[in-house]
């Protein structure tokens, strides 16, 4: 096998393994404010910076970002939160000034691919209202949704230990 080759086939399957994905990126109202979740595939440790941006008017408008700097008007109004596989701005006092095109761009550290990016149009009129947290929505074990039901079972007398 020609040296060149495998080098480049090593290199893909390198890639392939450390690649981080933008999976989803939604918005929805809650209250007031717009919540945008980027979730992504998270196959590392490495450290994770982010870019929440806005394009209004073909001007692009930084609301938080770890990559560059932002606008201080977007950024006194907002907050981002960060867990495992996601990535979430809260704009708060969202109003139909504040529509646009969002974007979420992120890079981890020593991954191999680009700057991943999405985007989503957001118009007030069209956003859902955010769900609440859910059991369900969060890859509980449906194993233990009983095991966490037992204490109300109990608390209405259908279940005595």
């Amino acid at each position: 096998m020609n040296p060149t080759l495998s080098i480049a086939v090593i290199l893909t399957v390198l890639q392939a393994a450390h690649c981080q994905m933008i999976k989803e990126l939604s918005a929805c109202l809650q209250g007031p404010s717009l919540r945008v979740d980027c979730r992504y595939d998270n196959r590392t440790t490495n450290p994770l910076t982010y870019e929440f941006a806005m394009l209004k008017d073909n001007r692009k408008r930084v609301i938080q970002s770890t990559l560059g700097v932002s606008e201080n008007i977007l950024k006194m109004r907002s907050s981002v939160s960060l867990s495992r596989n996601l990535v979430c701005l809260q704009l708060n006092n969202f109003t139909t000034a504040d529509e646009g095109i969002y974007t979420c761009e992120l890079k981890i550290t020593g991954d191999y691919t680009n700057n991943q990016m999405k985007n989503i149009t957001v118009i007030k009129d069209k956003l859902e209202r955010c769900a609440g947290v859910s059991l369900l929505i969060q890859n509980t074990s449906w194993l233990l949704l009983p095991l966490l039901s037992l204490p109300l079972l109990q608390a209405v007398d259908f279940v005595s230990l």
